[in-house]
């Protein structure tokens, strides 16, 4: 199962307001120059991180993933590349979200929201990251 990723605005807005939020609590702590830098600092890779992940946009950002097993896949990069992985044992699961960690051959942290897949991909994903595999046709129920 192959799903293509789609760029979430609402994910990059809360990737920088939480950079933003962490910026102005320096600011509270340390208003002096050095604060002011480090917000600055933070607001900086608040951008880059949301421009990365969430707007799908970096050289190495995901643009695709493909299932292949209960704990293998495959992930295109923007850059033309495919990595072959192995998934943690537990990806977490949410309502309008999945979390799924990589293991191999990179330990990263994969995160899908809703609006990065169509409904039914999304919900796909979602059986795929509870069961280990996608949903299927039992064989008694196929056309003889």
């Amino acid at each position: 199962m192959r799903l293509e990723l789609a760029p979430s605005p609402p994910l990059a807005a809360a990737i920088l307001g939480a950079h933003l939020a962490a910026g102005a609590s320096v600011l509270a702590v340390l208003p002096e120059v050095a604060g002011a830098a480090v917000a600055l600092g933070l607001a900086a890779l608040g951008v880059a991180t949301a421009r990365e992940r969430a707007l799908l946009r970096g050289a190495r950002a995901l643009r695709a993933l493909r299932l292949t097993g209960p704990a293998a896949g495959e992930l295109w990069l923007a850059d033309g590349s495919r990595l072959a992985v192995e998934f943690g044992a537990h990806p977490r699961v949410g309502r309008h979200w999945v979390a799924l960690a990589v293991r191999r051959p990179v330990r990263r942290t994969i995160l899908v929201v809703a609006g990065m897949l169509d409904g039914r991909a999304f919900r796909l994903l979602r059986l795929w990251a509870l069961w280990g595999r996608a949903p299927g046709v039992a064989s008694g129920q196929l056309p003889a």
